[in-house]
Formats: C-alpha cells, sequence, structure tokens
C-alpha cells in the first residue's frame, strides 16, 4: 500500500512555488511595504484589506480572521483539500515528481478525490476539443462560424464537440485508467441501462475552469433539433464543481480584472468569447444561475473594492435580461465598487453586436453605461403613471427604499435629487427627506423586512401595509402607516370621525370627496367604506345602521375595526358644531387643492416650451383654476365648498 509523499519532495514543492504567486490566482495583491502583500481575505468578509503575504518568508496571515500558514495551507484551506492532494496539485503545477515512501511512484489509486476528478475534467476537456475537427462535429464548426468564432477564436477557449453516441467519452475516460465511479462523481457520465453513459452527446462544449484554470466542469450547447435537452446544459454541482461559485472566463480575465479594476459580466459564453476577441478582456459570466453572492466575493477579491473600481453588467434588453438586471441589483451594495449596467441601443447581446457591428461596437457598448441604481429605478417609475399624484406617490413609496439603501450619504443625497427629477416631484427636498427618512426606519429594524428577510425597508413594509386596507389583504404591520404628528393625517381622521360620528354636520359635501383626497391609505379605504355604504347622508337617518353598514362595506378586518376605532374615538376639538366641521373639510380639500396643483405645475416643467400648444394651454388653464379654487377657500372657507 502507498504510503505519504516523500519529506524532501514536499519541502522542495513549498520552495518551487512562490505563495505570491499562488494566492495572486485567488484575489489581488497590493504592496503592503516591508516587502509584503496585501488583499481582501478569501476567507471571511472584509471591505478593507487585512490579509498579507510575506513572500520573502512563503507565509500569508489574515489580522481580521486570524487565518495564516504557508502555500501548502493556504491551497488546502481554499481549495478544500488534504495534504497530500495539495502537494499534488503544487508538484504538477511545478513539473516536479513526487516519491511516495513504501509505495514507489506516484501510485494513481492514490490519488485524492478531487485531483481524480480534475484530471478526469482535464482528459474530457483534451478529448471534445479533439473531436471538434472531425466530420461529425461540422454543425458544431457551422455554429461558431456563423457567430463569429474562427478556429484560433475556439482553441483560445477551448471549445471542444462531444459526439451524440452514448458512451464515446465514458469509453475514452475508462482506457486512461478512470473508474465508473469516478466518472459518475464528476459528472461527465451518468446512469444508464446497462451501466455508465455520457452526460454530453452531440453538442458544443465549453469548458468552464475555476480561477485558477482547471476545468471543473462544462457548458454544453445543443446543436440539433432532434435533441430534446435543454438549449444549454450544465455540468450538475460536483465536489468540484458549485455553480454559484465558478464565473465562466474568469481564469482569462482576472489579471486584467485586477489590473484595470474593472469587470465586465455578460450572459454566456459566446458573449464572453464576443468580448474576450473583441479587446474586452475583464469580460465573464455566471454559469446558468443568476448573479450572486458567491460571485461577488470572487470579483471583490480581484477588484480589491477600490474606489475607482467599477462592474458592468450587459444584461440583454430583453424582458428577462431587464429581470436578471434588477436581480444582480438586489445585491448591489455588497460592492464597494460602482456599478453599472450597459444594453445595446438595439438590445442585442455582445456576441450579436460583434457580428453585426464590429469589435468596435462591442467596445463601445460598455462606455455609455447608466448607473446599475438608476436603471433599477427607472424599471420601477416606468410601470405608473407620473401624470397622477397616485402614480407618482407609490413610484415614490417603491423606488425610495432602493435608493434608501445607498450607505454613503452624499450618494443618496444625490440620487434622491435624481429621483425626484424623474418622477416630476418639484419639492426636491421633500423627496430627499423622505428617502433619508426610509434609511433611518431601515437601520433602526436592522434592514429587516416584515417577514424577517434583510433589505426590506420599513417604508415599503409601510406602503405594503397601507396598500392592504385597500386590496383587501391582511396587513403587515410593521412599518408607520399612520402618522398622527403629520396635520394632514390628523386631519383626515377628524373628518372621518365627523362623517361616522355626526355625519349631519359634513353631509352632504363629504359625500362630494373623492377618495384619493385622503392621503393616508387606511383612511382612504374607510372613506370607500362610506361610499360604497350609501355616504355619510345615510346616517341622517339611522345611526346604528349606518355604522353597521360602514362596517360591512369595509373590505377587510383592518378596515373594520379602524372604521369601529373612528366611530368611537374622542374629538380633538373642544366643540363640535358646524364650524369645527366646516374647517375639517376646508382643510381637507385645500391639501387636495394643493396637491393637485403641485401635480399640474409639475407636468408644465415636465412638458416644456417644446410641447403641443393645445395640450401646454389646456394644463394652464387647469393650473389657473386651482389656482382661482383655492384662494377662494382660503378666503370664503366652507362657503366655497
Amino acid at each position: 500500500m502507498a504510503g505519504r509523499i516523500n519529506d524532501d519532495d514536499v519541502k522542495v514543492v513549498r520552495d518551487a512555488v512562490p505563495i505570491d504567486t499562488v494566492v495572486s490566482e485567488y484575489l489581488q495583491l497590493r504592496p503592503a511595504g516591508g516587502g509584503n502583500m496585501k488583499g481582501l481575505c478569501p476567507f471571511h468578509d472584509e471591505k478593507s484589506p487585512s490579509f498579507q503575504v510575506s513572500p520573502s518568508k512563503g507565509l500569508f496571515h489574515c489580522f481580521g480572521c486570524q487565518e495564516g500558514g504557508d502555500t501548502i495551507a493556504f491551497v488546502m484551506k481554499i481549495d478544500h483539500l488534504s495534504f497530500s492532494e495539495t502537494v499534488e496539485r503544487l508538484a504538477a503545477k511545478a513539473g516536479i515528481t513526487l516519491r511516495y515512501e513504501e509505495g514507489g511512484y506516484n501510485p494513481t489509486h492514490q490519488r485524492g478525490e478531487r485531483i481524480r476528478l480534475v484530471e478526469a475534467h482535464k482528459a474530457a476537456a483534451d478529448f471534445y476539443v479533439e473531436q471538434l475537427g472531425g466530420e461529425e462535429a461540422a454543425i458544431g464548426r457551422k455554429f461558431l462560424a456563423e457567430r463569429g468564432f474562427d478556429q484560433s477564436a475556439a482553441e483560445h477557449f477551448g471549445v471542444g464537440y462531444s459526439p451524440a453516441g452514448w458512451d464515446h467519452l465514458t469509453r475514452f475516460l475508462r482506457g486512461k485508467g478512470f473508474s465508473d465511479k469516478e466518472l459518475l462523481l464528476a459528472g461527465l457520465s451518468q446512469d444508464g441501462r446497462r451501466g455508465p453513459i455520457d452526460r454530453f452527446r452531440g453538442r458544443l462544449m465549453w469548458p468552464i475552469r475555476d480561477i485558477s484554470g482547471e476545468v471543473v466542469g462544462f457548458g454544453a450547447r445543443k446543436l440539433r433539433d432532434d435533441d430534446n435537452g435543454p438549449k444549454y446544459l450544465n455540468t450538475p454541482d460536483t465536489a468540484i464543481y458549485k455553480k454559484s461559485q465558478v464565473l465562466y472566463g474568469v481564469d482569462l480575465a482576472k489579471k486584467d480584472i485586477a489590473k484595470a479594476s474593472r469587470a465586465v459580466v455578460v450572459e454566456g459564453y459566446t458573449d464572453v468569447m464576443a468580448c474576450h476577441l473583441a479587446g474586452i478582456t475583464t469580460a465573464i459570466a455566471t454559469c446558468g444561475t443568476a448573479f450572486g453572492t458567491d460571485h461577488i466575493k470572487i470579483l471583490r477579491r480581484l477588484l480589491m473594492d477600490n474606489g475607482s473600481a467599477r462592474v458592468i453588467f450587459t444584461f440583454d434588453g430583453d424582458a428577462a435580461g431587464q429581470k436578471a438586471a434588477l436581480r444582480a441589483f438586489e445585491d448591489d451594495q455588497k460592492f464597494a465598487a460602482e456599478t453599472y449596467i450597459a444594453i445595446a441601443p438595439d438590445g442585442m447581446d455582445p456576441c450579436e453586436l460583434r457580428l453585426n457591428k464590429g469589435d468596435a461596437a462591442v467596445q463601445d457598448l460598455v462606455e455609455p453605461r447608466t448607473p446599475l441604481f438608476e436603471f433599477a429605478i427607472r424599471q420601477i417609475v416606468s410601470r405608473y403613471d407620473l401624470e397622477t399624484p397616485a402614480g407618482r406617490a407609490s413610484a415614490l413609496d417603491e423606488a425610495g427604499p432602493i435608493v434608501a439603501r445607498i450607505k454613503n450619504g452624499a450618494s443618496q443625497h444625490e440620487v434622491a435629487v435624481q429621483l425626484a427629477g424623474i418622477l416630476g416631484i418639484l419639492d426636491t427636498q421633500f423627496v430627499v427627506k423622505r428617502v433619508a427618512q426610509m434609511a433611518r426606519w431601515a437601520r433602526d429594524r436592522g434592514g429587516r423586512g416584515p417577514a424577517g428577510q434583510a433589505s426590506s425597508s420599513p417604508s415599503s413594509s409601510a406602503s405594503s401595509s397601507s396598500s392592504s386596507y385597500a386590496s383587501g389583504q391582511s396587513p403587515a404591520l410593521s412599518g408607520p402607516a399612520l402618522n398622527l404628528r403629520s396635520p394632514a393625517h390628523r386631519t383626515e381622521r377628524e373628518l372621518l370621525k365627523l362623517a361616522l360620528q355626526r355625519p349631519e354636520l359634513v353631509s352632504p359635501a363629504f359625500d362630494a370627496y373623492g377618495v384619493d383626497e385622503f392621503t393616508a391609505p387606511p383612511y382612504a379605504a374607510v372613506r370607500r367604506a362610506v361610499e360604497d355604504a350609501g355616504g355619510a347622508e345615510q346616517g341622517m337617518a339611522s345611526a346604528p345602521e349606518y355604522l353597521a353598514g360602514v362596517r360591512e362595506a369595509a373590505p377587510n378586518d383592518a378596515v373594520r375595526a379602524l372604521v369601529t376605532e373612528l366611530a368611537v374615538e374622542v374629538f380633538h376639538g373642544k366643540t363640535i358644531d358646524e364650524s369645527y366641521a366646516g374647517e375639517q373639510l376646508v382643510r381637507v380639500r385645500l391639501r387636495a387643492v394643493d396637491l393637485r396643483i403641485h401635480d399640474v405645475t409639475s407636468t408644465l416643467a415636465r412638458l416644456g416650451t417644446g410641447a403641443d400648444h393645445e395640450r401646454h394651454q389646456a394644463v394652464q388653464n387647469e393650473l389657473w383654476v386651482l389656482q382661482q379654487y383655492r384662494q377662494s377657500l382660503r378666503n370664503s372657507g366652507a362657503a366655497a365648498l
């Protein structure tokens, strides 16, 4: 039985492979003084580098998590290898032949599992590359040529072809000494009726390498119509391949990503190829999964999270691409780098763009980019009618929490100002203060949402709570849906109490008030219930039946409970008479008129001088009428209602 690796050979391996060279395959290192190098620790999450490497001593140490050791210890930990597996891998890189005590030279059956799986993938990659030149693979070569990739491009990226038969690769790897168990564990073969068969058959093959350059999986593209499988088939998760932890092309891009402090994230293998061939050598892609936290960790270690670092997403311009961009934005604040999105005007992906317009067009694609937060905001805002106050308010409620997540105070303020402009809200400070309030709520609640999920702000909880009153759903009572310190909310509450308790004082004027004149959604829901019950005038005949009707008209228990609460709550005024009721009616109406004037003024500002004359004149006329009505309310009070 083979024994351990010869001690002298271990020492030779340790001395032959510089620790800074090995560590640099996983993260960016920069001078730290005294001959040392520093970078972001790969073993714990940090935003300022506390991980140091001493090339002269052959050691590393993290002052944050206290991990440390030599080259072998580093590779063992980061790649989850045994001591023997690590020495064997480093020896292979350095071209060193190892001796094993008690067992002769390098017995294959004793090699570690991970090493064997990597070797199987390397042999498979070589096999696929060779097959690409065969007659059967003509369809694969045609596929590449139609997308602008010649033989040299295929060779550069190691593209190959898997034969359409059942077990060509399986038989080839058996001949190389790999067992059926190893092939199944590697995900290169799968169980068939009569034993293992090839997982990939009749497809174009892209080798997926980890950050150190080892082949750990494959991406396979369907070529024939009679192939009933998915368009792209990836290696399943194995001991060496986790799709959420690999980035296609990172082995080729890592040095330029570190050097330029820029990474370009595209959607597919051909997009990576197109970008690299066009000169954008910092392009990488995920492997059949959404861009997530583990991918961010890989990029952060390469970018070093310095202030000038940039991550540019080039998702397709279609609905799926936009959805992917919004998913990416969910993790935006996990970067210290600035994040952008770049979409070709005609919606083409980088591969299509290069084919149709050349390399220069691909290079230009990532230059006029849009900040990812701005893209996310505009996607949200586009779903609302900004011509109405309700639309602008709803858009602010949904987009505001996104801006509130921006951690840098100055940046948050600047983006809030931009949001006001996008929404057409002239009162910029209102939006800035609203966003700041949302940020405070998020901090106070630890950034947790109503269901205990991260990154959901209390403002969105309040919005959810408010909308649930109107929609008939049970409210999530996690954000302040009502603010009784707000003069508007106090007045609206007082008027609703009058409509429920003393309807004779506010009828018939109250019944002419629209639901949108109540700015708090729960109060708007109560106003709707009064309307659905026949209006406040119904209460002048029989109070018990009237209140029972309003409660019955309430859409859910939450609104029903609020109706009951308002029907028994004490008034704030000392004398409850027609004069007091008139004051509440006028205040609510005045506020509604002021909001409408603000909205119309915003519309005028958006129309600008180049707008259609008739449209511009109509809006100006409405503004004049509203201003006259406001003056009348101020001068005449309830008599002007």
